[in-house]
């Protein structure tokens, strides 16, 4: 008898529907797996065999013939052991099809027939309910992931034998509500906020305006100046996860495997700071099944590269593509993937190798060649691709020790909030949601400048030999800026305010 199992491979950030499909016929005993499986799936012979004798029932003596279709598309993980174990039941007898006929089953098994949690739920789910699949059969610690897509009945189970009283009506599998679909449950508690930094006014003001349009920053300054503090506490500024939002970061990190355990729903901003070791692969994304890397990891949030120059030459120049068009594609012989990647990157630097260019407390040893390859292993196309440059002074001890209470990060919220409302407006039918992403068709119709705005920027663009991207996101930045201010057109000071976050044009040595 043949049996037919619905199931999904993971692809990219999506699933793929497969059909499980299991042949039982009279031959030498034989059991094998065809459709294109990977190792991991190759191996699911053997835990399938002992997972359903240590259950109770006994393996067929016969010729099991496994396909996994469509064919042409590559299956790997150990998701699949379920479905195959669930088909083979079905064919013997002790399951009737019609009883799996409205279910879409994923998990691993162990050998003594427990089913143990997977990656990548969520879009499986999603995929479910694309199908109009309207129930899902997933492992027990997996189920409050299912519950999140609406449509769709999520069960969780912990042992095989427990989904085959269910499916044959005599027992019960647990189902979850789906509670908290909408993303706004209670965030992560991380402690940090703007209130914590003494002093840096300006540094404060310039990643406000980051925040309020989702522009990429870098900072420049000595040790200790606080770049990382600030940087971390950038994700308490910006405003929480959107439904949909949510629901997409939360498939990259399901594939990543890097969802917090009892956390079912990204809603708060990822935060990623890999070390400047990282390869353009773990960067980017890849592998031989290639992977999410940390740039689709910090989608929808902020991707913060310490010691910027420090990257190696070819990781920084992956960070164009995604930079400019929100995504990244892998490459490989027989298929490309595209992830997304619509970050806010913020990066950090010092002026000079040792760290005290212009330090009004310690002195330089640097020569000027020295400076120039060091800040040379930032290219010029990159840095264009940076909207704002700010450099970041040393705290004084006076301010270190002063009793002036600073602006919390909830009332620099409110503000980038409200700029945002206005930007969601803007955009509202486009696939952009702040000035950031603004393409140079959407710069013209929306970033008008009075007279005095546009003399201001031509003076600018003939003083510094700013190039057509830096016009651009000097352009996107005064845009948020009038955002802030709750003007409708920009105005000389929105301008002049923007053309100061571009230190790096400003200096013959970079």
């Amino acid at each position: 008898m043949i049996s037919k199992i619905a199931t999904a491979a993971i692809y990219g950030i999506d699933g793929i529907r497969i059909d499980v499909e299991v042949d039982i016929s009279m031959g030498l005993p034989s059991f094998n797996i065809v459709g294109l499986p990977e190792t991991s799936v190759k191996e699911s012979k053997e835990r399938v065999r002992a997972a359903i004798r240590n259950a109770g029932f006994e393996f067929p003596n016969d010729r099991i013939t496994i396909n996994l279709a469509p064919a042409d598309v590559r299956k790997e993980g150990s998701s699949f052991d379920l479905p195959i174990a669930v088909g083979i039941l079905v064919s013997v007898g002790i399951i009737r099809q019609d009883a799996v006929k409205n279910y879409l089953i994923t998990g691993e098994l162990s050998l003594d027939g427990r089913v143990k949690g997977v990656r990548g739920i969520l879009p499986t789910t999603i995929l479910a309910r694309n199908e109009g699949i309207s129930q899902v059969i997933v492992p027990l610690e997996n189920g409050k992931e299912a519950s999140v897509i609406q449509g769709v009945r999520a069960y969780g189970a912990q042992h095989l034998l427990e989904i085959v009283h269910f499916l044959k009506g005599d027992g019960s599998l647990t189902e979850f509500a789906g509670e908290n679909r909408s993303g706004d449950g209670p965030g992560k508690d991380t402690g940090l906020d703007f209130s914590d930094v003494k002093g840096q006014t300006q540094t404060k003001r310039a990643l406000e305006i980051a925040a309020s349009g989702s522009h990429n920053v870098l900072m420049i300054g000595s040790p200790g100046s606080g770049k990382t503090m600030l940087a971390r506490r950038i994700p308490s500024i910006m405003p929480r996860l959107s439904y949909n939002e949510a629901i997409e970061t939360t498939k990259i990190h399901s594939i990543a495997g890097f969802l917090d355990a009892g956390r079912f729903l990204v809603v708060d901003r990822p935060f990623r700071a890999p070390h400047h070791t990282i390869s353009d692969a773990g960067l980017i994304g890849g592998g031989h099944v290639p992977k999410p890397g940390e740039v689709s990891l910090a989608h929808n949030g902020v991707l913060f590269l310490d010691e910027f120059p420090e990257f190696k030459r070819n990781v920084l120049e992956a960070l164009r593509q995604p930079l400019e068009d929100g995504d990244v594609t892998v490459s490989r012989v027989n298929h490309a993937i595209t992830f997304p990647a619509r970050f806010m990157l913020v990066a950090a630097m010092n002026p000079c190798p040792c760290g005290y260019q212009g330090d009004p407390r310690r002195s330089c040893s640097c020569s000027g060649a020295q400076i120039h390859r060091y800040k040379s292993r930032v290219s010029g196309p990159l840095v264009d691709r940076i909207d704002i440059h700010i450099e970041v002074p040393p705290v004084t001890i006076r301010e270190l020790s002063m009793d002036r209470e600073e602006e919390s990060s909830e009332t620099i919220r409110a503000r980038v909030l409200k700029a945002r409302r206005v930007q969601t407006e803007r955009f509202r039918g486009k696939k952009i949601y702040a000035n950031g992403q603004m393409a140079a068709r959407m710069i013209k119709k929306y970033c008008t400048m009075n007279d005095k705005g546009k003399s201001l920027l031509e003076k600018a663009i003939e003083k510094f030999g700013l190039s057509p991207r830096a016009y651009h996101r000097i352009l996107r930045v005064a845009r948020t800026i009038a955002d802030l201010e709750g003007d409708e057109h920009i105005g000389e000071s929105q301008v002049a305010e923007a053309i100061q976050y571009r230190v790096l044009d400003k200096r013959p040595t970079l």
